[in-house]
């Protein structure tokens, strides 16, 4: 058993922690608002799921997963994070987020901004590329011949390994994009985005990207 922190608990934070309670993890909910603004999904959610803020999200989480509006990256607390395993869900859409020159340039990726601000974490791209509601439908056990793929990236092996885990665990098989910079090949507007694809044809369509 983990304990999964959650900074941010929107639509695809909600759906991870749906899936990770059904999986028998223990989750700490975090948003901008206050714990206060979570009592009804955490009730929803049953005994394993508990409201925090974002530190403590990040403190007492095993594994902590970052899902908030790409252009608050830098409100994440770096600290606690450090030595941790984070899942990076955020995408960059500029008409919400405003420019980011080097993004836009092609000098870096978003995931490589959060790791940057998170220095000392092992930061994992994963669950960006896929529809929120979709990480509950889709879900299914090892095996079944149509299974979907979430493709990741990242720097740290064993950081990937942990997420392959999870991510089997939650009804997923997964597709390992490479380094962390090569997450930019399954963001917005590339063939793996948003994709309803196996393992497979992910791998096909991350190598198009």
């Amino acid at each position: 058993m983990t304990t999964i922190g959650l900074i941010g608990s929107g639509n695809i934070g909600t759906a991870i922690a749906e899936q990770a309670v059904a999986a028998g993890h223990d989750v700490i909910l975090s948003n901008s608002r206050g714990p206060e603004t979570l009592t009804d999904l955490v009730g929803r959610l049953g005994d394993r799921a508990r409201a925090g803020t974002a530190q403590e999200a990040a403190a007492e989480g095993d594994l902590v997963v970052v899902t908030i509006p790409f252009k608050s990256y830098e409100q994440v607390p770096a600290e606690p994070l450090a030595g941790k395993v984070v899942i990076d869900t955020n995408n960059y859409y500029f008409e919400r987020d405003g420019r980011f020159p080097e993004i836009d340039e092609g000098r870096t990726s978003p995931s490589e901004l959060l790791a940057t601000h998170l220095r000392g974490a092992k930061v994992v791209k994963a669950f960006n590329a896929i529809q929120a509601a979709h990480i509950v439908s889709a879900a299914t056990t090892a095996g079944d011949p149509a299974r979907r793929a979430i493709p990741i990236a990242g720097d740290d092996e064993e950081a990937k390994q942990t997420v392959t885990a999870l991510i089997d665990e939650l009804g997923f098989d997964v597709v390992d994009a490479g380094p962390l910079a090569e997450g930019r090949r399954f963001d917005r507007d590339t063939p793996a985005y948003g994709a309803e694809l196996g393992a497979d044809a992910t791998r096909e369509a991350v190598a198009a990207g």
